[in-house]
Parts: structure tokens; C-alpha cells; sequence
């Protein structure tokens, strides 16, 4: 039963990630007004949240019981998958921040 907690629990933890790589990649989207400091911005800040957010909460008992075998499969599970999912949900499936009629402020 524990295992299955532990399943589940990683489960959530990986689309919470994947959920916080969209988020970050669309505010630095919209945020950043040349074309490549998005990008930039995406792959090194991203990760760093992610793995921090990843010793946190698997610190405090996230995927008890299940056993993945090396950090390498972590990292790459909780870290890597979610970045690839957020990004490419936030580039694919979103309409760019250019299409956005914004009201004018004066």
C-alpha cells in the first residue's frame, strides 16, 4: 500500500513540475522582449527551481516506498521530463504572447 502512495505521490510530483516548467517558460515569454533571453532564462532557471523543489519534497517523504535506483533516473524523472513537457505545452499548445491585443494604458 505504501508503494502505491509513493507511485501516486510522484505521479502528482511530476505534473506539479510539469505544470511549474509551463508556468515559468510562459511568464518568461511574455516578460522578455528578445528573442532568445526566454530561452536562456528557461533552461537555467527552470531546473534550478525544479531541483530544488525536487530535494524538498522528497525530502519530506514524496515517492516512499518507491525505489528508482539511481539519482540519474531522479533528476531525469522529476527534473528533465517536466522542463521537456512544460515547454513544449507552453510552445505548442498556447498561442504566442504576440497574438494578444494588450488595451492601451494612457
Amino acid at each position: 500500500m505504501i508503494a502505491l502512495f509513493g507511485f501516486a505521490s510522484l505521479v502528482a510530483l511530476v505534473a506539479f513540475h510539469t505544470l511549474v516548467a509551463g508556468v515559468t517558460t510562459r511568464f518568461f515569454r511574455l516578460r522578455l522582449a528578445t528573442s532568445w533571453g526566454w530561452v536562456v532564462y528557461t533552461v537555467v532557471l527552470t531546473p534550478m527551481l525544479l531541483f530544488v523543489s525536487t530535494l524538498f519534497f522528497t525530502g519530506i517523504g514524496v515517492g516512499a516506498g518507491v525505489d528508482l535506483v539511481s539519482p540519474t533516473i531522479v533528476v531525469s524523472a522529476l527534473v528533465a521530463l517536466p522542463i521537456v513537457l512544460g515547454v513544449a505545452i507552453d510552445y505548442l499548445y498556447v498561442p504566442p504572447p504576440d497574438e494578444y491585443e494588450l488595451p492601451d494604458t494612457r
